[in-house]
């Protein structure tokens, strides 16, 4: 399916802007601002405000704006390299997207599930934009399924190779032999 939106959307990724399109966007409210950072934010805390509820995705008055070029990269508590920073950018993603611009905010880019099935970090990096200096981003939605993490304890166990009958006292046995006619 290709279609184009007269900004230079061109591929092969669906959206919509149904309702129901906010609900399937339910991993805003797991992500964990507190301890989401955005490396290169020009102002403390923007890149924050960028994962915000579907119904508010065209505000524009809240954005993160690129620092000193047009990188960004944000570490989103939830792959599984936390705190990631530009000098581990070289390592080679997960998978790569060529974005659009996007003025609705409803552009979709699928993921390989295969590769995202358990994610309790993600790192999403812009390493460039569409030629400006800088980089301001208004939006950016997650959605996929939620489950909750479970962490088992250590569990100690023993375990024998080679039992050592002397370790294991059966004194219900009786040493009597028996015969049988």
């Amino acid at each position: 399916m290709s279609h184009s939106h007269g900004h230079g959307c061109d591929g092969d990724h669906d959206h919509d802007e149904t309702p129901e399109m906010g609900v399937q966007y339910s991993l805003y409210s797991k992500i964990d601002v507190d301890n989401l950072e955005c490396l290169n934010e020009s102002e403390d805390g923007a890149g924050k405000t960028v994962f915000k509820p579907w119904e508010e995705r065209l505000n524009l008055e809240k954005y993160v704006e690129s620092d000193v070029d047009e990188e960004l990269l944000f570490n989103i508590p939830f792959k599984n390299r936390p705190h990631m920073t530009f000098d581990d950018v070289a390592l080679a993603p997960e998978q790569e997207f060529e974005l659009h611009a996007d003025d609705t905010g409803t552009l979709e880019y699928s993921t390989a599930v295969v590769k995202f099935s358990s994610v309790n970090h993600l790192t999403i990096h812009f390493p460039n934009n569409f030629g400006s200096e800088k980089t301001r981003i208004y939006y950016i939605g997650l959605r996929g399924e939620f489950s909750t993490a479970y962490r088992h304890g250590v569990t100690i166990c023993s375990y024998e190779t080679r039992p050592n009958v002397a370790d294991h006292k059966i004194e219900s046995i009786n040493p009597v032999t028996h015969e049988i006619q």
